[in-house]
């Protein structure tokens, strides 16, 4: 083990011998949980495994090498932004997991060097010989004919020269402003321009409007795949910029800044304006990483850093291009369905199908959805249903992410076009979200639709649709309530629960949040639903209590529960004790879990899985065996703390048995029975990759509810 993985297994397992010191009696402990940045970074390590699995397709794992670098630009963006501010402002207390930020910081130091050591591997080791043998070649410039080196200067000339503007450093052009993540080269010169300046250094920006990874035509090359990074025809032609001078050398970098955006809510009138004055300046907030190509020197590298006011813990040298993740353009542009995952088709159930009449299908039953297994079409149809329906009065919904050209904005508009009321709950400070929100509300607003961005501290993460149609004189509700977002194209990627409902309480708690969420008054009691920031934290808790209380009276006990992310110490504090007490606790946390499970004593009582895939594990799923009369819920709420005291979030119950039992199979029995694609924490942080035992059929939980989707 290389000392940095040592210092990386300290940080995030804080060694068995600290276990040791735990007291039996202090649930409180720090060392009882693991540090919440530190287990994020762990569950990217898990993405980065899958781009060298040679059971996943060999684009998608390109693919996946790509996520995991998304992956580190958004840990850096928020997290590594927000410990950094912590610091800043003299905040360096420990956590709840006992370290300071500033051991956070080192120990993020540490655990990425070897992940980005790791990325550039893969790519250069074993992904790009790989994807020559499969006819797809990443043409290096030392590599490239005479033939091919004429038509990419050609290239050069015709589409890139033409909108590139170098940038000469001296008393009249300082260090410019460099926009988060954008991919730039610091040029050294010699020689005295026109003017006899001799600064011995410029800029070059690369345009966001020029693509990143260039095909070369088939009649130069030796297949329709070869492929050549924009950064290498800028280093092989950059001197054309510089006429009468020697380049030196030329050095990739980029800059990934905070972006966080910060709105004091109670000192604004407009939260719109406020949050559009914020975006204009996210691309040049504070710097918190440097990435510089391998060979650029330090001094350059110095220079660099102290222009974005960044010390030496802050820069990271790449093996190749700086913005990796941009080859995932590779992946839609090879013709190869071979190397890609199979096509899919999600399953839907004939009276669910657009032709029928989805009013009447919901009023006969509940319809639970699976998705993507099970089409996200019926969510859409419904409301189209709705739109075109003149019985249909009024059309209620929570938008938090929808994509740009979503279908069921156009709805929305058009229902209130043709005269019903809707009105739709916008959530404008969805991450990175936030200007295509503001847009779209302001779509929604031109049309007529009546438009509320939510409650002032508090983001509307809910996932509720309701539409109130009149029939036989009388008013009926029909919702819909989901653990994802109105995103049709993330239905197709993540795996979310859906529930089509009549229920009249159900429904009528759906209505009374739209009255709490659109209007002023105190919180109404609700029949079914569970609702945070009020009483979800205490619901949960009160359900671990009485599994506990089972377990202690020798009955079966069992805790059951799906998420992305388990970071609440209070209710971690609660499954401790309700494994003492012999409760059987099963746990899917596809990313953050600050819960150590298998700890004698304490926690052996408790597993951890994470599962990772063809689609993103998104699901919220909570389950209490509650001696023999089982309680399941669906949720758009993850047990952190942001969930259950910040956002307002709805958990709603399966009622209709089959459904539970279907739920409790799809989400954590298949999970724990997976021994392809399940990962399990260890005591020590460690996750280990479950694979099968001798003789053992090899089980993927994807895999087969894709199998049972295209049986249906």
């Amino acid at each position: 083990m290389s000392k940095s993985d040592d210092r990386f297994c300290r940080s995030v397992g804080q060694q068995a011998s600290e276990l040791n010191e735990w007291r039996h009696d202090d649930l409180s402990a720090p060392e009882l949980l693991f540090n919440r940045e530190l287990s994020l970074l762990a569950f990217t390590k898990r993405v980065l495994a899958m781009a060298s699995d040679p059971r996943v397709p060999l684009l998608e794992r390109l693919r996946f090498l790509c996520i995991s670098c998304t992956n580190l630009d958004e840990f850096f963006e928020v997290r590594v932004a927000s410990v950094r501010q912590r610091m800043q402002h003299g905040a360096n207390q420990p956590g709840p997991d006992g370290m300071t930020p500033k051991a956070v910081l080192e120990a993020i130091r540490q655990a990425v060097l070897k992940m980005i050591e790791q990325q550039y591997h893969v790519m250069n080791e074993e992904l790009t010989p790989e994807l020559a043998e499969q006819g797809i070649h990443i043409v290096r410039r030392s590599k490239w004919t005479r033939k091919q080196r004429r038509w990419l200067h050609h290239h050069f000339r015709r589409e890139l020269m033409p909108v590139l503007s170098p940038l000469g450093l001296d008393p009249a052009h300082p260090f410019p402003r460099i926009l988060n993540k954008s991919l730039n080269f610091a040029v050294s010169l010699e020689g005295q321009d026109a003017f006899g300046r001799d600064s011995g250094m410029a800029l070059v920006r690369a345009p966001r409007s020029l693509p990143r990874i260039i095909r070369i035509p088939k009649s130069y090359t030796r297949g329709p795949n070869d492929f050549v990074f924009l950064s290498s025809i800028l280093h092989a032609f950059i001197d054309e910029l510089f006429p009468g001078m020697k380049v030196r050398g030329c050095y990739q970098f980029r800059v990934t800044r905070n972006s966080e955006l910060f709105v004091d809510e109670e000192e604004i009138e407009d939260l719109a304006r406020a949050l559009e004055g914020e975006l204009l300046g996210r691309g040049f907030a504070e710097a918190v990483r440097l990435e510089v190509a391998t060979n650029c020197p330090d001094s350059i590298v110095r220079f660099l850093a102290a222009k974005f006011g960044l010390q030496d813990d802050s820069v990271y040298r790449c093996d190749g291009p700086v913005n990796l993740n941009r080859m995932s353009a590779i992946c839609d542009l090879a013709d190869r369905p071979d190397l890609k995952f199979p096509p899919f088709q999600p399953h839907t159930a004939k009276p669910l199908l657009p032709a029928g009449n989805l009013f009447a299908a919901i009023r006969r039953k509940d319809w639970l959805l699976h998705h993507p297994y099970d089409s996200f079409q019926p969510v859409v149809d419904l409301l189209r249903q709705a739109v075109n329906d003149p019985s249909v009065l009024a059309i209620k919904q929570t938008l938090y992410r929808t994509g740009v050209d979503s279908a069921i904005v156009g709805l929305l508009v058009e229902a209130a076009r043709s005269g019903k009321d809707v009105t739709v709950i916008v959530e404008l400070r969805a991450r990175f979200d936030e200007e295509a929100n503001i847009t779209l509300a302001t779509r929604l607003q031109e049309a007529g639709v009546q438009v509320v961005y939510g409650v002032v501290g508090h983001k509307t993460h809910a996932k509720m649709m309701l539409i109130v149609r009149r029939e036989r004189g009388r008013l009926h509700r029909y919702i819909h309530l989901g653990t994802g977002n109105y995103h049709q194209g993330t239905a197709k990627a993540y795996t979310d629960w859906s529930l089509l409902s009549a229920e009249p309480q159900l429904a009528q708690d759906v209505h009374r949040i739209f009255l709490q969420l659109s209007g002023l008054g105190r919180a109404q009691a609700l029949n079914q639903l569970v609702q945070s920031p009020f009483d979800l934290h205490r619901f949960l808790l009160d359900r671990i209590a009485r599994e506990t209380a089972h377990a202690e009276a020798g009955r079966p006990a069992r805790v059951c529960a799906k998420m992305n992310s388990l970071t609440e110490p209070e209710l971690i504090r609660a499954l401790y004790h309700a494994s003492r007490a012999g409760v059987r606790v099963q746990l899917v946390v596809r990313g953050i879990c600050c819960l150590r499970p298998g700890v004698p004593g304490l926690s052996e009582n408790i597993r951890v899985r994470s599962i990772l895939g063809r689609f993103l594990e998104h699901s919220r799923v909570y389950h209490f065996a509650n001696d023999g009369q089982p309680e399941t819920y669906a949720a758009s709420a993850d047990l952190m703390e942001r969930n259950l005291f910040q956002r307002v979030e709805t958990c709603y119950p399966i009622i209709d048995p089959k459904g539970a039992e279907r739920v409790l199979r799809e989400s954590i029995e298949l999970a724990f029975a997976d021994n392809r694609s399940a990962w399990e924490l260890q005591a020590d942080g460690r996750y280990e990759l479950a694979c099968p035992a001798d003789g053992e059929d090899s089980i993927a939980l994807q895999d087969v509810l894709r199998a049972e989707a295209l049986d249906a």
